[in-house]
């Protein structure tokens, strides 16, 4: 009788744990950049740029890739295949478009875990210069969402998100 209290206990704690665990995040990160606004949107719409500023390009430089269909058009999509931990393999298509407004994406990655993620670029006019924010949302899957409660997303992410950002700023203003 006692193995199946413990058991149930064991159960009833895990379902808690499920039932608290955060199913979605919102990571996003903003910098100023001084240009104007159509020139900063017109190279953040062309997925290819993102190889100037990305801080997964940088962590591997020669990692695989392919692009599918027009770059800076609805429809794009740019694969990439790395073995670097941090870098995986997946693809990214280019989902919407508004001008001079954000550029919408749906990531998907295969490894070294499968996830889907919509990110999303927005820019918004600062005086002379452009405001630009970076963000990335999606859904954890039950029961997988509960790994989270020891993983801390926006951190992880978000200080991907800075240093993208600082090189993207660096580009854009050199």
């Amino acid at each position: 009788m006692m193995v199946l209290y413990i058991f149930l206990a064991i159960v009833a704690f895990l379902v808690i744990l499920v039932l608290v665990a955060p199913r979605t995040y919102n990571v996003q990160r903003s910098i100023l950049v001084n240009r104007p606004l159509p020139e900063v949107y017109n190279y953040l719409k062309l997925i290819k740029n993102q190889d100037h500023w990305s801080p997964w390009k940088k962590k591997d430089p020669t990692m695989h890739q392919e692009f599918v269909g027009t770059d800076g058009t609805v429809g794009f999509i740019a694969k990439w295949d790395s073995n670097h931990k941090n870098v995986g393999a997946g693809e990214q298509e280019l989902m919407g478009l508004s001008e001079n407004k954000r550029v919408d994406t749906n990531i998907r990655f295969l490894r070294p875990f499968k996830s889907q993620s919509d990110a999303y670029l927005l820019t918004e006019k600062v005086g002379e210069g452009t405001k630009v924010t970076w963000g990335f949302t999606g859904k954890h899957k039950v029961p997988f969402n509960v790994m989270m409660l020891a993983y801390n997303m926006d951190k992880a992410v978000g200080k991907d998100f800075e240093e993208g950002l600082e090189d993207l700023k660096k580009v854009l203003e050199s």
